[in-house]
């Protein structure tokens, strides 16, 4: 099992490819953005999707998962430290895992 220091580290390299994704989608079309409250509500009434998980980019960017457990749709929102939230991605095929990293894996 990996050190908590070393897996926040990757972790937060992790959150910051997708920040970095999602700035260089942007150049290309904008995401779908509006005040946080109002992204939790239509992921909630569209799609029953509730937060599955949470963390923070080293730019002070929360970056949450929404997923339903019965459909398995997913969505990736970022929200930017003024308070804007923005759809990054979705997806289909949501699945709650509890996988410890190996020794030597590089997640």
């Amino acid at each position: 099992m990996m050190p908590v220091p070393q897996f926040l580290f990757a972790l937060s390299l992790g959150f910051g490819g997708v920040i970095w994704a999602v700035q260089a989608s942007h150049a290309q079309s904008a995401p779908p953005c509006a005040p946080r409250a109002t992204v939790v509500e239509a992921l909630s009434e569209r799609y029953g999707e509730s937060r599955q998980s949470i963390g923070m980019s080293a730019d002070n960017m929360v970056v949450e998962v929404y997923a339903s457990r019965e459909t398995g749709s997913w969505s990736l929102v970022i929200t930017r430290p003024d308070g804007l939230s923005c759809l990054a991605v979705t997806g289909n095929g949501f699945e709650v895992l509890a996988e410890a990293a190996q020794k030597g894996d590089p997640a």
